[in-house]
C-alpha cells in the first residue's frame, strides 16, 4: 500500500470521465488499497480513483466516526439504479478542493449496483450520509465536482480562488495558502 498524491482543483484531470474496470482483480484491489491509505492519510471519508490520477471507476469510503472501528467500503463500476424525489442537504467538502465547504442538495435515497472488493455484484439502498457520499464520489467518475452543484457565482469564485492558489504554488512562485474558511466536517 502507498499514499498517493491527491489532485486538486484546477487540475484538468479531475474533469476526465473514468473507464469501467470490468473485473476486480489483484491490480484493482491494489489500487483500492492505495486509495484507502491515501484517503485515511488526508484525512477524508471518500475518494474516487480519478482524484489520484487514475481514470478508473473505483471508489473507496469509510464513514466510521473517529471513535468507531474503521469500516472501509469498496465500489467498482458503481451505477445508480434509482433516486428518490425527496432531497437532502449536506455540507460537502472534497479532498481535491481542500478546506472549501458548501451545502449541496442531492436525492435523499438511492439504489446502487456495483462490484465489491471480491468482484461480487452487489446492490444497496443508501440514504443519509452514505447516499450523499456515494453520489459525491460517483460525480467524480463522470468528471464532475461538488462545486458543479452550486450557483454559477459560487462555483466561479471557488475556481478562481484555487486557480490563483495553484499559480502561487507553481515552481518559483511565493508559497501562500488560499484564503478559505475552515469547517469541521465535510466529504
Amino acid at each position: 500500500m502507498a499514499i498517493r498524491p491527491i489532485l486538486c482543483l484546477p487540475d484538468p484531470r479531475l474533469r476526465a470521465v473514468s473507464e469501467k474496470v470490468g473485473v476486480v482483480d489483484d491490480a484493482v484491489r491494489a489500487l483500492m488499497d492505495d486509495m484507502l491509505e491515501t484517503m485515511y492519510d488526508a484525512p477524508g471519508i471518500g475518494l474516487a480513483a480519478i482524484q489520484i490520477g487514475v481514470a478508473r471507476r473505483v471508489i473507496v469510503m469509510d464513514l466510521a466516526r473517529k471513535d468507531e472501528e474503521p469500516a472501509p467500503r469498496f465500489f467498482a463500476d458503481p451505477e445508480i439504479l434509482e433516486t428518490s424525489e425527496e432531497e437532502s442537504v449536506y455540507e460537502e467538502g472534497c479532498l481535491s478542493i481542500p478546506e472549501y465547504y458548501e451545502e449541496v442538495s442531492r436525492p435523499a435515497k438511492i439504489r446502487v449496483r456495483y462490484l465489491d472488493r471480491d468482484n461480487k455484484r452487489c446492490e444497496i439502498e443508501a440514504e443519509g450520509l452514505l447516499a450523499t457520499c456515494l453520489q459525491h464520489e460517483m460525480d467524480h467518475l463522470e468528471g464532475k465536482l461538488f462545486i458543479d452543484h452550486l450557483s454559477r457565482l459560487k462555483r466561479e469564485r471557488a475556481i478562481k480562488k484555487f486557480t490563483k492558489a495553484a499559480r502561487q504554488d507553481a515552481p518559483g512562485a511565493p508559497r501562500r495558502a488560499p484564503e478559505i474558511r475552515e469547517k469541521q466536517s465535510g466529504l
